[in-house]
């Protein structure tokens, strides 16, 4: 665990991780003000709407999953973001992820998801460094994720690489 341990208490990497996100929230300000009613916000609030979920997650091509599943997923996460597109009154979800954890050591990030009209902005590595600053917030030092191969270049560049210490991954499933 020496690599872990020695990324989490490099406060340098936090700091970073935090001042991205206030820069992001002065960007999304700035915005805002030229462009009143037509902005993005972030949400830990866990009262998603599934269908608006299923909608965004068939825009990246996801498999379908049952939505009485989807809720019990969100219902046991430890940390759940969202991200919305609010335009007057009305508000669009075009981001997600959760965050499942033992609540001391670990966690393991699930679901990112941002609409494909909204990616290429920077929505999602400041979604990212949301919920690892969350997290860290929680004294959660271990944190995993599962990367299809189109996206582990994103995650890279947010610091995730593979397990240093060659530990490898085993899955079980029913036959």
């Amino acid at each position: 665990m020496g690599f872990w341990k020695a990324w989490f208490s490099n406060p340098e990497a936090i700091t970073t991780a935090k001042n991205t996100f206030v820069e992001e929230e002065k960007i999304n300000a700035k915005a805002n003000k030229k462009n009143v009613g037509n902005h993005i916000i972030f949400s830990t609030e866990r009262e998603i709407d599934l269908y608006q979920l299923e909608e965004l997650c068939d825009a990246v091509g996801w498999s379908r999953r049952p939505l009485r599943k989807v809720k019990k997923a969100i219902e046991h996460s430890f940390l759940v973001v969202s991200m919305w597109q609010v335009q007057n009154t009305q508000k669009h979800l075009i981001g997600f992820a959760r965050a499942t954890s033992d609540h001391a050591f670990n966690a393991t990030i699930w679901d990112v998801v941002v609409h494909p009209k909204f990616q290429g902005k920077g929505l999602g590595k400041v979604l990212m460094q949301y919920i690892l600053k969350q997290l860290r917030s929680e004294e959660i030092s271990n944190v995993t994720l599962f990367a299809d191969p189109d996206v582990v270049e994103f995650y890279q560049s947010l610091g995730f690489m593979p397990d240093p210490e060659g530990i490898k991954g085993m899955f079980w499933y029913p036959h």
